[in-house]
This record gives structure tokens, C-alpha cells and sequence, in this order.
């Protein structure tokens, strides 16, 4: 099959390779699109720290091509979305139903070959039926979860006023999801105009960039001196991942989704506000519940199928598999705005 492969030094080749033989109880998905996630620009910025080459992407949907021994609840024909994370089912978080917490999970695209190429081979429980939706819509519910699980654990009440920070992919599908919620007013926060337009089209009410203006006063403005309901940090910054301690009200909330690629230092001000406004504060990690894969990839796929959130609309950059070091290269140098980046076989 045809896939890009990545080698040392961030060296990215188009290249025939074997695809992985079906084994019993697994399936073979014949690729559609596949997305470039946050993480995989994380892992190219840093160091790669799994087995290589490899073939990237865990973001993907497609139509099953061939079904191994033993499987029974899928066939050949289904279009599905891939569901990236094998669980071990064994460990205690497994067994409480915390998939996303497993001690010992693998995740396609980093422990196995990925979707930036032609097909890919998984766990016949780890593909999700689509209907009819489009393949590129369905390229991006796996970060749609991501955005589910954290509303859903968050638990926001009708007329909540929340601050979103980081208006990337995650951060714009969770303004959508507070929508669906009953959050009356949503403050979207970013230092990318080009960002801060497209949240106001989803439904922002109000948005704020920081380098042009006061973040805070802004806020306190905005809610009438009381500050938010909740803050979500959807940008991994340690700027941001402080701010969200200096913007919502007292007995306010926190849902930290942006991976800290840094130590966060807090003012003492910042600090003072979790005890002194006795803040919640609740990380949230990956996308999944019981039962496997969870209500947060049932939500997702219904919601849209419904028309209800909007998925297409935030795609910015499409490429072939031949052109996978190209979409990188794009987004590493920084030279051009973009949200989702699709490779398309």
C-alpha cells in the first residue's frame, strides 16, 4: 500500500510499504481522510518516541474492505469512523469503565501503523458505524469527542457564560458543544483574528484577542463584574492555563483539554483565586466512556448525522498522501493560518 512514513530527523516519505495482514477478530479500513492532530505536531517539535519508521494519524474514517476470523458485528462495505485507542480491559481504570485512563492502552498511528496511508488494520471493536455522513466529517469525530468528553464532564447549566481559550480545532468544537448544552454566552479567546472569526460564526458572542486588548476587564465586562461561569483551556499554553484561574466567578469551574507541553508557574494572584474563590478544577483526557468507545462517540456521530454541529466548515488544508511532508512542513514553519489539515488517499 501507499503511505507516508515517517523516519528519523522528521523525514517524511511517500513510499509503497506491506500493509499488515488481518488477523482474527480484527478488520481492514480502506482509507477516506485522515486528520493531522495537535499531538502529532507535539511529537514532530519534539522527539518521536515510538518505534520507527512509522506511519502517523489517528483520525481517520473510511469503508471496511476485508474482516478477519470471528468477526460478526461489522462487514465488508460498512463505513465507519476508526477508533484510535485499544484499552487493555484488564487494568482497575478498564475495569471501572474509565477507558480513558488505561494504564496500558495502544494507540494506532503511534504503536501501529496509522491512517496517513491507503489502509489500516484494527480491532474489529474499534470502528464506529457512520451512516451516511460524509467521510470528511467523519475524519474529525475523534477530535469531536475529545471536545464531548470534556463538556460532558465539566457538566455546564443552562445560561452558563464560558470563556474558551485556544480557538484551534478543539476549542471551536467546543464552543459547539457548550451550544448544545444550553451555555447562553460563549467569550472566545485567541491571539489569531483569523481564529477569533471563525468562532464568531459557530456562535461566540463576544470574542477577545489579548495582544490587542485587556484580557480580564474584558471578561468582568462582559459578565457584569462577576467573571464566568467556566473556563475551558483548549490551547496548551502556560499563559492561557493560568489566565482561565483569573476569569471566572466565584465557585466558578476549570476544564483543562490543552496538553502543558511546559512547566506552568502561577502568580500568586492566580493561585489565591483557586482557594480564595473556591474554583473547581478537572482535567480531562482523551474520549472515552463506558460502554466502549462511549456516549461521547455516540453523541458525536448522532449530532452530526442531525446537522447540529458543523465539521467541514473548520477544514482549512487538504493533501494527498504524497504530500504529507508538505502539509507539515506548512504547519511547523508557520507561514500560513490553518485549523484542520485533512490527507486525503
Amino acid at each position: 500500500m501507499r503511505a507516508a512514513v515517517l523516519y528519523e530527523n522528521n523525514v517524511i516519505k511517500s513510499e509503497n510499504i506491506d500493509q499488515n495482514p488481518v488477523g482474527s477478530g480484527e478488520v481492514r479500513v480502506e482509507m477516506k481522510a485522515a486528520g493531522i492532530c495537535g499531538s502529532d505536531i507535539h511529537k514532530m517539535q519534539t522527539r518521536w518516541k515510538y518505534k520507527l519508521p512509522a506511519v502517523m494519524g489517528h483520525e481517520f474514517a473510511g469503508i471496511i474492505s476485508e474482516v478477519g476470523e470471528d468477526v460478526n458485528d461489522v462487514a465488508i462495505g460498512d463505513r465507519v469512523v476508526g477508533i484510535p485507542f485499544a484499552p487493555c480491559r484488564e487494568c482497575v481504570y478498564c475495569e471501572k469503565g474509565d477507558y480513558s485512563l488505561c494504564d496500558t492502552y495502544a494507540m494506532t498511528g503511534s504503536h501501529s501503523y496509522g491512517a496517513f496511508a491507503q489502509n489500516v488494520v484494527l480491532k474489529a471493536n474499534q470502528v464506529f458505524p457512520i451512516g451516511d455522513m460524509d467521510f470528511e466529517d467523519a475524519a474529525m469525530l475523534e477530535p469531536l469527542a475529545v471536545a464531548m468528553h470534556g463538556v460532558m464532564g465539566i457538566e455546564p447549566q443552562l445560561g452558563d457564560t464560558v470563556v474558551i481559550f485556544g480557538c484551534g480545532t478543539i476549542g471551536l468544537l467546543t464552543i459547539q458543544c457548550l451550544l448544545l448544552t444550553g451555555a447562553s454566552t460563549i467569550i472566545a479567546v485567541d491571539i489569531n483574528d483569523d481564529k477569533l472569526e471563525e468562532a464568531r460564526k459557530l456562535g461566540a458572542k463576544y470574542t477577545i484577542n489579548p495582544l490587542n486588548e485587556d484580557l480580564e476587564k474584558c471578561v468582568f465586562s462582559y459578565t457584569n463584574g462577576f467573571g464566568a461561569d467556566i473556563a475551558f483551556e483548549c490551547a496548551g499554553s502556560k499563559i492561557t492555563q493560568e489566565q482561565c484561574l483569573l476569569v471566572v466567578r466565584k465557585k466558578g469551574k476549570i476544564a483543562y483539554q490543552g496538553i502543558a507541553y511546559q512547566d506552568v508557574l502561577l502568580r500568586e494572584k492566580a493561585f489565591e483565586n483557586i482557594f480564595r474563590r473556591e474554583l473547581t478544577l478537572k482535567g480531562f483526557w482523551n474520549s472515552y466512556s463506558a460502554p466502549f468507545p462511549g456516549k461521547e462517540w455516540s453523541a458525536s456521530v448522532d449530532f452530526v448525522n442531525q446537522g447540529r454541529i458543523k465539521l467541514k466548515e473548520l477544514v482549512s488544508h487538504r493533501y494527498k498522501i504524497e504530500e504529507t511532508a508538505i502539509a507539515f512542513e506548512m504547519i511547523l514553519s508557520g507561514k500560513e493560518s490553518y485549523n484542520k489539515v485533512l490527507i486525503l488517499p
